[in-house]
């Protein structure tokens, strides 16, 4: 853990040549004593307190102001007919909550909390009450937007706007739930424009899932304190950038 940040469930199985509950049953005792963070298939370090799996209430006091910029300047994006898909977070819950233009916006949601134009996956739910699991990865690909051409605009692209626990540029963007990852990545695929929306505290941090590598991305929009050396590195890789 001290080496890779991060230890995994099955990966501690194969090593020690043991079952995953033998493992998962080992690694509530560290926990109990504060010394790692349990999460979905594996355990972080207890001093890493920003990749805990925190509820949503109390990730909604951290970097207000920085949120609502950001969710702002995604709003902005969006055009009539256009499709969004929202993972969860706070920053893609101010989006969904933006009232700029409203009936503009249809969205295809994968958290409860947002009340307009939503639509809710199935699937289990985790403290920060995103949901995953095999009904949430369904919904999605049901969900996927039907393309229709029209003469008289141009053809709509869907969106999908990512909210993370961790981007590292070098490696990607991470969660700490793996089964949330694996329905975030068939967002991704669904979509044809992929934003990463996150704060610059998210920068340099790696959570246990990796969701996509930052290859996958056609843009970030974060906020002016994000470390100008990862900006640099983004724009390098011909991902659009924007600080707001």
């Amino acid at each position: 853990m001290s080496r890779q940040g991060r230890v995994l469930v099955s990966e501690l199985s194969r090593h020690f040549e043991t079952s995953q509950v033998t493992i998962r049953r080992d690694l509530e005792v560290p926990h109990a004593h504060g010394m790692v963070h349990r999460t979905h298939g594996g355990a972080l370090p207890s001093r890493d307190g920003a990749l805990e799996d925190r509820r949503l209430r109390e990730k909604e006091k951290l970097h207000r102001q920085e949120k609502f910029r950001i969710a702002d300047r995604a709003a902005s994006m969006v055009k009539e007919g256009q499709v969004i898909i929202l993972d969860s977070g706070t920053t893609t819950t101010a989006i969904a909550r933006n009232r700029a233009r409203p009936a503009q916006l249809s969205e295809s949601d994968h958290h409860h909390q947002r009340r307009q134009h939503r639509r809710r996956t199935g699937g289990n739910c985790r403290r920060s009450n995103s949901h995953w699991g095999d009904s949430a990865q369904e919904f999605v690909f049901a969900g996927r937007p039907h393309r229709r051409r029209n003469p008289a605009r141009p053809e709509c692209r869907s969106f999908v706007f990512l909210g993370v626990d961790g981007f590292d540029v070098h490696y990607g963007l991470s969660t700490p739930s793996l089964l949330e990852a694996k329905v975030n990545r068939v967002m991704v695929e669904v979509a044809k424009h992929t934003v990463a929306v996150c704060d610059s505290s998210k920068f340099g941090r790696r959570s246990l899932s990796l969701i996509v590598p930052t290859s996958a991305l056609q843009e970030v929009i974060t906020d002016c304190g994000a470390p100008k050396s990862d900006l640099r590195v983004l724009k390098q890789a011909s991902i659009e950038v924007t600080p707001v």
